[in-house]
């Protein structure tokens, strides 16, 4: 299932989408779709939307950023948001959704809904204009695929009584490399946000690595004292509601926030994509609306006075637009998530047959099948 998202994303990516969500507008909320293959096109200069907000003087306030590099970086960069949004989406649903119900349902997910969140939030309108905050995808790429994972999984149905009983872990050493490799990488993923080495980009990792830590340790400590023993699993899980909560506003906090942060929202649930991803990084929205800090936010922000309520002086106008940008996030996954997946259950089964769920979906779907000693 993740492999084949990883290759449909990538070519839908380059046929249709990142133009829906990064070029021209067609609609207040969705781009204009065409390729981005063209060696015009994509040896052409890199852009972000400017801001739609002017001084008094009728000058922009933030007019559109070029970074040094071609528009192939930015489409390959952005690409990977996008890849790993339904790679997560994926986890809420694995074995027990038809596999070709799946093959139907990346591609006209990415298009009918991922689209959207990153235009509006990314792509230079309404959210965007507005001023809600979205550093690296707390909402583009977190809560809505926990949200859409919830809906999901409410579609497709449970697995088997005997698999949800026994869902231990197959391999904790890969568990660990993995957890690892993904430590490492999200430096990239919060740090490459600013689209430049900038001062903020040094700020976002460091803030990554510190929410955490600090999770993890927090994780580590409440296992302790609920079970008497540490738990590698627990400890990976707090390490991945870190990265989530923190990745709103990795560049736009203090370091000191990036704690706190960390801190408020340990919720002690199971594995499932919802608690990781949509709580923690619906937390860490809401949080940047408190905390994010006003020099950092005029270095980055298109909307020039942006503050945290912490920092005073927007009457709690920050957090609102951090709320409207949560609730359009989840409302928009939880309609178009449902109305996708009941169009392909009029052709395709979404939910794998009752023998097939006996024998698990490597066996029912692939040539294939992993063997364990």
């Amino acid at each position: 299932m993740a492999l084949y998202a990883f290759a449909a994303v990538l070519i839908c990516w380059v046929l249709l989408c990142y133009r829906m969500a990064f070029g021209d507008k067609l609609l207040p909320f969705w781009g204009k779709g065409a390729p981005a293959l063209g060696q015009k096109y994509l040896l052409g200069q890199a852009a972000v939307p400017e801001s739609t907000h002017y001084h008094s003087n009728g000058t922009i306030e933030t007019p559109m950023s070029q970074p040094l590099y071609p528009m192939a970086t930015l489409v390959y960069f952005q690409f990977t948001f996008a890849a790993i949004k339904m790679i997560l989406l994926a986890g809420s649903v694995l074995g027990r959704m038809n596999i070709k119900a799946w093959m139907a349902f990346v591609p006209l997910w990415l298009i009918f809904f991922y689209t959207v969140g990153a235009f509006s939030l990314w792509g230079g309108v309404f959210l965007y204009h507005w001023g809600v905050i979205d550093y690296s995808g707390g909402y583009v790429i977190h809560v809505s695929s926990g949200i859409a994972g919830l809906t999901a999984a409410y579609w497709v149905g449970p697995r088997v009584r005997g698999d949800r009983e026994r869902f231990s872990p197959n391999n904790v050493l890969l568990m660990l490399a993995g957890a690892g490799l993904l430590w490492m990488g999200w430096s990239g993923f919060n740090g490459g946000a600013p689209y430049a080495a900038n001062t903020s980009a040094p700020i976002a990792i460091l803030n990554t690595n510190i929410c955490v830590a600090t999770s993890l340790l927090v994780w580590t400590i409440l296992d302790v004292i609920y079970f008497e023993k540490p738990s590698v699993i627990g400890a990976i899980q707090g390490m991945i509601t870190g990265l989530v909560c923190i990745t709103p506003g990795a560049g736009l906090v203090q370091s000191w926030a990036a704690i706190k942060s960390t801190l408020l929202q340990k919720v002690d649930d199971t594995l499932g994509v919802f608690h990781t991803h949509a709580v923690a990084g619906l937390l860490g929205g809401l949080l940047t609306g408190l905390f994010a800090e006003p020099v950092l936010c005029e270095l980055l922000l298109p909307v020039k006075g942006s503050r945290g309520e912490f920092y005073g002086g927007t009457g709690g106008m920050q957090f609102f637009k951090q709320l409207v940008g949560a609730l359009f996030v989840k409302v928009w996954n939880l309609l178009s998530t449902s109305i996708i997946l009941l169009l392909i259950r009029l052709v395709i089964p979404l939910r794998m047959r009752d023998n097939q769920l006996m024998i698990g979906d490597d066996a029912a779907h692939l040539i294939f099948r992993a063997e364990f000693n």
